[in-house]
């Protein structure tokens, strides 16, 4: 209240300390008296207390206050006594009474007080900062330092509305001279023109006015005193504080200029262009327009600048914006709109741009592989149909051979798999962009890129050999495309083309992906290449790593390549223990590739797959394993083949079988005498009767196959249909059998000089006659041998089998015989087979036994025995 506030006030004056709180309680009384003395009718400050006294109190404690501190409460709130004292100064006076201003007080309104103390600020202001004729910019750099955190941490519109007066009005006096001193050290400019292009979007206008008005005077004083540091600063408020529409009026405006007749115009433009685009481009906005504005007016530009000014827009506006300025272009062009070519040259013009936008488009080549780290984009979009189109119009361009060498592999492999992907699997991207692109057609667009990027990497001849065998009809083809890209690879592993190992490292990359979408086309496309002896060289552990997991992806297709690319590497001699990474450098035939050590287990578990296909084609490249590898290195994997090989000579198909038995057979002919120890020998004497008994076997191509006679003189015999067996119908043997030549291999590195001639020349049961007598003590394990072969799925192997078990059997003693209920089970079941002979065979023999088993011991029961039995103790 009135009374309280001159209390306080009298109780203050009368103090000798004052804490901070009482310095603001006596302030606030101050003004609180002042505004109860301005309600009075005729009221007057000193009825209460002399307006002098409290004025030089309030000095005191603004002298007080310290000047490291920038804002200070006691300031403010002296401030606001100092304008209520000053409004109740002339209330109640006589009007007479001269001013200090010399005119009759009553003619001085509040306003205009204010304005005068304005106007009296600011001349001292003005004042400080000059030195001698020229204003100093520190001092002006430090006052501004003190007014802007008033117009930045002030939430008060008073408050903000005179900082920035004060500062336009001040930077309106700096601009009026011609030179200003220390100008350099001036480094205020950048945060004043963010502070104020802030403030001029303000939604007061008094502020956003005051704003403007700064920044005017601001850009008024760079404009007379830049230099090369400073210019810049233009720059930067044109990234930070215009929308990108405004930006592209800018650009379009200037481009406007350039077409100008004047040559004034036309350089100013260009001049203010390259300052703006002299760093990276900011955000532009109607991107569509300024293209099309360059393609309309690109001729009419004859400036030398000003072209070059022009082609620098389009490149960095295609870097930038790579998809509206390719999808305008393109709009352009199939409106058959003219000079549409000449965007394109310009763009391959750049030799960094054109490597910049090669590899976007790479990217847009696949849309269905995602890139890594990619970020997602917002916008436009261009189709893949889009970018191979752009690639082909780069590609036309004759000035960047160069790095089209160096883009070569990737441009190659994109654009093949673009056309595998639209052959095999069709079209099925979004129609937006249809109306850009309906009368092309994307497959003829692919083909046609893929010729020019071979063409114009001197690759001509390549497209002519490929058309000449129908190699581009193929790759259109659904039902042939394979076949395509198995030519196409071919024609470049025969041209010995320079990019097939780049190619192929680009392959093993993408490979490295195991869901990778285009992995069969690489797979046949690298097959090929592999069968070139300088790609074969380059493959290293980390490429064979890569390979083996493919092997567990189980595609029959992917998986029938990979056994074909074993093949391929088992017949590379330059693939050889002991190089770096798998590589040698002096290839000797027959030397295991250390590459294949990590692919045999994989090519192994291939004979157990549930895919025919694959297990025939797994027996395919064994075989061809076992004829390239040699002993030397390979005696694990041919001990580890042997054992794994057993289970399939019993199997129903009859190529299979064969197939065993050739791979069998080879295997065999690498083995000496001396390499024959355990567990091959017991694994090769495990098998001497199934290689007897398949002499029944009745696939022909088994039992036997065309070949040298075996007796010297003797015509070959051809059967129409189905070759005869000669020892089955008395003929002399003229058919070379596949099992005989492995039994004489087996009895010669056994050492079993009398069987190999038996082996070699007799029938059936002279050799199995033959075998029981010369190795009695194995009886058993012959014994053992034939209970795989009572199941056979074949009559003749089966009767061959019942009939050798009891011939066995009956040679065996006591002791021998105690454990041989496991075959009387199985001739039990036997006399039930569907083949008459067998059964019939099976009950006769079982009787047999069964009498021998009531006879005293001694008593011979067989015609056939061909030992004598052995009494037992």
């Amino acid at each position: 209240s009135e009374r309280d506030a001159c209390e306080f006030i009298l109780e203050f004056l009368e103090q000798g300390q004052e804490s901070q709180s009482d310095k603001l309680k006596f302030l606030r009384a101050v003004d609180t008296l002042c505004s109860a003395v301005h309600a009075q009718a005729n009221g007057n400050m000193n009825d209460y207390f002399p307006k002098t006294i409290l004025a030089k109190k309030i000095e005191i404690l603004i002298l007080e206050e310290s000047t490291e501190v920038l804002v200070s409460n006691v300031w403010q709130q002296a401030m606001l006594c100092i304008v209520a004292l000053r409004n109740m100064g002339h209330v109640g006076e006589c009007p007479r009474e001269p001013s200090w201003h010399g005119g009759c007080r009553s003619s001085y309104t509040p306003r205009l007080l204010t304005c005068q103390t304005m106007q009296a600020l600011d001349d001292m202001l003005q004042a400080l900062v000059m030195e001698d004729m020229d204003p100093n910019m520190p001092i002006l750099q430090k006052f501004l330092e003190i007014i802007l955190p008033w117009l930045t941490l002030s939430e008060k519109v008073h408050e903000q509305t005179r900082a920035l007066g004060t500062t336009a009005r001040m930077l309106r006096f700096i601009c009026n001279f011609p030179e200003l001193s220390h100008m350099m050290e001036f480094s205020l400019s950048g945060k004043l023109i963010g502070i104020l292009g802030l403030f001029c979007m303000n939604a007061n206008n008094e502020i956003s006015t005051g704003a403007s008005e700064a920044l005017h005077y601001l850009f008024k004083i760079l404009v007379l005193h830049r230099s090369k540091k400073l210019v810049l600063f233009f720059l930067q408020f044109f990234r930070k504080y215009l929308t990108p529409e405004e930006r592209a009026d800018v650009i379009m405006v200037s481009m406007e200029a350039m077409t100008n007749a004047s040559r004034h115009d036309v350089c100013a433009a260009s001049k203010m262009l390259k300052m703006i685009l002299k760093y990276s481009m900011p955000e532009i906005g109607k991107v569509p327009e300024i293209i099309q504005y360059i393609c309309h007016n690109m001729n009419s530009i004859t400036e030398t600048t000003a072209q070059g000014t022009i082609k620098k827009i389009l490149y960095l506006l295609a870097q930038t914006y790579t998809n509206e300025v390719i999808l305008t272009l393109f709009e352009m062009e199939d409106q058959s709109q003219r000079g549409v070519h000449k965007p394109w040259e310009i763009l391959a013009s750049f030799p960094k741009g054109y490597e910049v936008i090669m590899e976007f488009l790479l990217q847009k080549m696949t849309p269905h592989q995602k890139p890594k780290g990619q970020e997602p984009s917002h916008g436009i979009e261009i189709s893949p149909l889009i970018a191979t189109r752009a690639i082909h119009e780069l590609l036309l361009e004759p000035s960047r051979r160069m790095e089209v060498q160096t883009f070569f592999s990737s441009l190659f492999m994109a654009l093949l798999f673009r056309i595998s992907f639209l052959v095999l699997e069709g079209d099925t991207e979004s129609q937006d962009q249809q109306r850009v692109t309906e009368w092309v057609d994307p497959v003829s667009s692919s083909m046609e890129a893929l010729k020019t990027l071979m063409q114009s990497t001197g690759y001509g001849d390549y497209v002519s050999y490929v058309q000449k065998l129908g190699g581009w009809e193929l790759l259109t083809n659904p039902e042939r495309h394979y076949e395509g890209v198995t030519l196409l690879a071919r024609t470049m592993v025969i041209k010995n083309c320079w990019h097939n190992r780049p190619i192929f490292s680009l392959i093993i990359r993408m490979l490295q992906e195991q869901d990778y979408t285009n992995h069969l086309p690489a797979f046949v496309f690298m097959t090929e290449l592999l069968r070139c002896s300088g790609v074969a060289a380059v493959v290293d552990e980390g490429t064979i790593r890569i390979l083996a997991d493919w092997f567990q992806y189980e595609e029959p297709a992917t998986v029938k390549l990979l056994l074909q690319v074993v093949g391929i590497f088992a017949k590379h001699g330059n693939m050889v223990r002991g190089g770096a990474g798998g590589r040698g450098t002096e290839g000797r035939p027959g030397q295991l590739p250390l590459t294949l050590h990590m692919l045999q287990p994989y090519v192994l578990n291939c004979c157990y797959s549930l895919d025919s296909d694959i297990v025939m084609e797994t027996f395919t490249v064994l075989k061809c394993l076992t004829e390239h590898l040699s002993w030397q290195h390979s005696s694990s994997f041919f001990v580890q083949l042997t054992f794994t090989l057993g289970p399939f000579f019993e199997k129903e198909s009859e190529h299979l079988r064969l197939a065993a038995f050739e791979t069998y057979r080879a295997l065999l002919a690498k083995v000496k005498r001396s390499m024959l120890v355990f567990p091959l020998r017991h694994q090769v004497l495990n098998l001497i009767v199934l290689l007897v008994a398949h002499l029944e076997d009745v696939n022909v191509s088994v039992a036997q196959v065309r070949g040298q006679a075996l007796e010297p003189g003797l015509p070959l015999l051809v059967v129409t249909g189905v070759p005869l067996c000669p020892w089955h119908h008395g003929l002399p043997p003229r058919l070379h059998p596949i099992c005989r030549p492995a039994l004489c291999h087996t009895a010669a590195i056994l050492g079993w000089s009398r069987l190999k001639v038996i082996f070699a020349e007799k029938d059936v049961w002279t050799i199995l006659r033959a075998l029981l007598e010369q190795e009695a003590e194995k009886a058993p394990w012959f014994l053992k041998q034939c209970m795989p072969l009572l199941k056979s799925p074949q009559a003749p192997i089966r009767q061959t089998a019942v009939r050798f078990a009891g011939q066995i059997i009956q040679t065996l003693g006591a002791e021998e015989a105690s454990d041989i209920e496991e075959v009387y089970t199985a001739l039990r079941s036997l006399q039930e087979d569907p083949d008459p002979t067998v059964s019939c065979l099976a009950t006769q023999t079982f009787y047999i036994l069964e009498a021998k088993e009531k006879l005293p011991v001694g008593t011979p029961t067989s015609c056939f025995c061909g030992r004598k039995p052995r009494k037992v103790s």
